[in-house]
């Protein structure tokens, strides 16, 4: 029997269950400390990943990430923060997890065992040639998420896969195989620790430069942000003022002018422009701010 890496024991923790808390968590930190340069090794993947969403997405299409248990959870999880911090329509990332979204907060192992079950579940949502998917699973082996991105590939999507095991059957099925090679966890195949840590590193590169590279966002600022909350709301302020140079007191003014939408605020200050006017252009303009302000500015 093939033990895949993220199966196997750990020596540097066989004894972890008979040392004190501290020495334990310890050990958990000194493996965790192996994900990052895990990771590093795998950027190039990454970056070629990212580029082929990108050209997706600019044509209409949507980036969808499919898993099961912890790694159907983490693609859900990424593709929830999406719209709030970009601005974006919550169809564009969607996260889709064998066993629906009560597997989110309960356990639903066997679900991952169906491989037409991956394929049904992106027919529900209407999957197309245009979009771009992710299969994420540890492993590498989990039959939904290969059957996903086996019928994903059929209708010429652009597939890549997300694993911790080198030459798995997931690699197969995909057109890009991210695989960084954590070893052995802590606690012999929780895949929920060093496994899962790299992929929530990797799907945060994903997202966060795929849409830096679609626009939504400025320098380094979260300029699309949607301001939802007290705390967004004061966010969205102290950005529209390093952006616009006005005071506090002017920069009030502005976004509640703006309905408190801070692409708006900076559409119309930079352009000179009403609300509607800015509204309009934004949308328009696939609310990327920079196009925004090109077009009113011609």
């Amino acid at each position: 029997m093939i033990i895949p890496i993220t199966e196997q024991e750990n020596s540097r923790t066989a004894d972890i269950d008979k040392v004190s808390t501290l020495e334990a968590i310890r050990l958990i930190n000194a493996e965790d400390q192996t994900v990052a340069s895990a990771v590093e090794k795998v950027l190039p993947e990454i970056a070629a990943a990212i580029d082929e969403i990108v050209e997706r997405l600019k044509n209409g299409g949507r980036l969808f990430y499919v898993g099961t248990g912890t790694s159907g959870r983490l693609g859900v999880l990424d593709a929830s923060e999406i719209p709030p911090t970009f601005g974006v329509s919550y169809d564009l990332v969607q996260g889709v997890i064998a066993g629906g979204y009560d597997a989110l907060y309960k356990a639903s192992e066997s679900s991952e065992d169906d491989q037409n079950a991956g394929k049904n579940d992106l027919q529900k949502r209407g999957l197309k040639e245009s979009d771009a998917l992710i299969g994420i699973a540890a492993s590498g082996r989990t039959l939904y998420t290969i059957g996903a991105l086996e019928y994903a590939k059929s209708l010429g999507c652009f597939t890549a896969c997300l694993t911790c095991v080198p030459d798995s059957f997931i690699t197969k099925a995909a057109e890009i195989a991210i695989v960084p090679v954590v070893g052995a966890e802590a606690i012999a195949g929780s895949s929920r620790m060093k496994a899962g840590t790299a992929q929530k590193m990797i799907l945060n590169m994903i997202s966060t430069a795929t849409m830096i590279k679609l626009g939504y966002v400025k320098g380094n600022r979260m300029t699309n942000v949607k301001s939802s909350n007290a705390k967004l709301k004061e966010r969205s302020l102290r950005i529209l003022m390093s952006e616009t140079n006005l005071n506090e007191s002017a920069a009030d003014d502005l976004i509640n002018a703006a309905n408190y939408d801070l692409r708006v605020a900076i559409v119309m200050h930079k352009t000179n422009v009403n609300r509607q006017t800015a509204e309009k252009s934004l949308a328009d303009n696939d609310f990327v701010i920079e196009k925004a302000i090109a077009r009113q500015n011609k």
